[in-house]
């Protein structure tokens, strides 16, 4: 029996589904459509096996997915990645807080920043431009109306631009829908 992990932490546990994942050797088509499965392909995670047994909504939310996180104009990547954590905090989601703090690790070069939100939770005091970021996502994330025209007001004054901001609602939003999905389906446990 593996020991599930409650402990925020940049060190990606293992996630474990409830719902038997569906073998990629016995896949539909359409299931290996919606994980676009090459023949390349030697390893597809069990969320992406778990969620392959709705390929209809697997095709749209792989695509919806990569172009929040991925998108190539306005936030940084970075700053989408400490949008998720702010998220995966709220929503006590540790193996998403793991997998989008180690990214915000590697593209920063810097470990700080998730060091104070680990020990400090939604409370975490940091530097200006990363506290309006974590603060505006933490409020959405708490409950939508909880985000306010001060939490605007503050990324405005850092100087970000209405796609940027929408991008950062983006950021955050999935998490809140891909945390509950992880909790729904799986737990993190100990590698």
């Amino acid at each position: 029996m593996s020991t599930p992990v409650h402990d925020f932490t940049t060190v990606v546990p293992k996630w474990v589904p409830y719902v038997t994942p569906v073998r990629l050797d016995a896949a539909s088509p359409e299931q290996l459509e919606a994980m676009k499965v090459t023949p390349s392909n030697t390893k597809v995670s069990d969320y992406v096996l778990t969620l392959a047994h709705d390929p209809e909504s697997l095709a749209v939310r792989s695509p919806l997915f990569n172009a929040i996180m991925y998108g190539t104009d306005g936030l940084s990547r970075a700053e989408r990645e400490l949008g998720a954590v702010g998220a995966s905090i709220v929503n006590r989601c540790v193996y998403c807080a793991a997998v989008h703090s180690s990214r915000y690790n590697q593209l920063t070069k810097r470990t700080d920043v998730m060091e104070t939100i680990f020990a400090g939770g939604t409370a975490a005091e940091l530097d200006d431009h990363s506290q309006a970021i974590f603060d505006f996502a933490v409020a959405l994330s708490t409950t939508p109306s909880q985000a306010t025209s001060d939490h605007v007001e503050a990324l405005r004054n850092l100087g970000l631009s209405d796609l940027e901001m929408v991008d950062l609602v983006l950021s955050a939003a999935i998490f809140g829908w891909a945390n509950r999905l992880m909790h729904t389906l799986g737990e993190p446990v100990a590698a």
